[in-house]
């Protein structure tokens, strides 16, 4: 298959869960269970996944040469949507050193001291290298949102709680990426779209197995609670920060194997639309190779 068919391809999986306006996004219009009528065994969903992780590889890797772009991938989704399993089988291929991940738990003290965002930036990606963030800024105008006790600890003036708040953060992160995408860092934001049904699946077979269980906590189950809050600030996030050039991606996560080749074929298409090569050297040092190769070619 040539390199564009192969792209082509990519795209048809890639489009329709690309949002880059949100005003008229509604969650309930995409369906955690879609494959886009593909039926594969794991046998062909494996081999085909492995095809979209060579061609990130060989991009990253041009990504890293280039050394101009970055890249930085955003994970969010409700508890055992896979988002660890899709981090770890998509970026498989990828040389660590151009990849940094990020997984972000309760802020610290330190952390609490200052911005919502001063935390996440000083873990942005260098040029060059894909940075990814395992649940982002966005839980400020998530857990923060349906739990607002947590805003307490942030120490924040008075005058700047007010009802307006998740509409100022969902503005304030809106112009801070349209200011990472001037500053060339791609972002690509992931929801991984999983069903209330499939979520208690995945619960209870981790706690049916043994191997499991570390898997769980208590803190799932209380979160499960507030399923409708979280959907409706989800949509309200998605709807107020996406943009052509900080898209979402509301990747079907019921069945693994999807939602990992949405998300493969979502960064192999953003690296090659960023048409990198590996940089030419000028004369002057082309002369210095051929001499090195030169001096080689006559060792004994």
């Amino acid at each position: 298959m040539r390199h564009d068919e192969t792209l082509e391809r990519l795209e048809r999986y890639v489009k329709p869960f690309r949002i880059t306006n949100g005003r008229r996004f509604r969650l309930q219009d995409f369906d955690p269970g879609d494959t886009r009528g593909l039926r594969l065994d794991k046998g062909e969903a494996a081999e085909l996944l492995e095809r979209g992780t060579q061609w990130l590889a060989r991009g990253q890797e041009l990504l890293y040469a280039h050394d101009r772009w970055s890249l930085l991938l955003v994970f969010q989704a409700m508890d055992a949507a896979g988002k660890d399993s899709t981090i770890k089988h998509v970026m498989s291929g990828v040389n660590p050193q151009g990849c940094q991940v990020f997984s972000f738990k309760q802020p610290t003290a330190t952390d609490l001291d200052h911005d919502f965002l001063w935390r996440y930036v000083s873990c942005m990606p260098e040029r060059g290298r894909i940075g990814i963030f395992n649940r982002s800024y966005y839980e400020e105008v998530l857990i923060v949102r349906v739990h607002p006790r947590l805003l307490e600890p942030q120490k924040l003036p008075s005058s700047c709680v007010s009802s307006r708040i998740w509409t100022e953060r969902l503005a304030d992160i809106a112009h801070f990426e349209q200011y990472l995408a001037r500053q060339g860092t791609i972002v690509l934001k992931f929801f991984l779209h999983i069903s209330r049904a499939e979520q208690k699946k995945r619960f209870l077979d981790r706690l049916d197995k043994p191997e499991k269980h570390w898997k769980f906590s208590l803190s799932d189950m209380r979160e499960r609670a507030f399923w409708s809050r979280y959907m409706r600030a989800y949509e309200d996030a998605i709807r107020a920060t996406a943009a052509p050039r900080a898209p979402w991606f509301v990747v079907p996560a019921d069945n693994k194997w999807f939602t990992r080749l949405v998300v493969a074929a979502a960064v192999v298409h953003a690296l090659d639309g960023l048409h990198l090569s590996y940089p030419r050297v000028n004369e002057q040092t082309m002369k210095e190779l051929r001499s090195i190769r030169t001096t080689l070619a006559r060792e004994h």
